[in-house]
């Protein structure tokens, strides 16, 4: 469990944000991140979209250090708030998961998650 107020977990749309430098995102850069190699792997493709398989690469690179291990528990647990919700996607339901059981915000504009509790919900428009 983190104990800092600080920390937050970062759902790939939190990363997109701040890789497009949206401004209310700016405060969550200097934050204590969190993440799964899920949501690198959504990041990592999404950008490959959108820039050159250098870049996006390079963009994943910086972010490797947030990553943290996923636990057989975790996807257990995950797997049953995917099933109850079925619109979430895999990574979002393991993050979230793992957000929980931190104690951490789950960071995400993703509407999804507009009314679920333990989440730092922030839109780009």
């Amino acid at each position: 469990m983190i104990e800092n107020p600080d920390a937050y977990f970062f759902d790939t749309y939190a990363y997109f944000e701040i890789v497009r430098g949206n401004p209310k995102y700016k405060k969550y850069e200097d934050s204590i991140a969190v993440t799964t190699i899920f949501n690198l792997a959504e990041l990592n493709y999404g950008l490959k979209k959108e820039i050159s398989k250098e870049l996006a690469d390079d963009i994943t690179d910086r972010y490797a250090d947030h990553v943290m291990d996923v636990h057989n528990e975790i996807i257990k647990e995950a797997m049953d708030l995917k099933h109850r919700n079925k619109n979430l996607s895999i990574p979002d339901a393991i993050g979230y998961t793992v957000a929980k059981k931190l104690n951490i915000k789950f960071l995400t504009g993703d509407n999804d998650f507009k009314d679920f509790d333990n989440v730092e919900f922030v839109r780009k428009d």
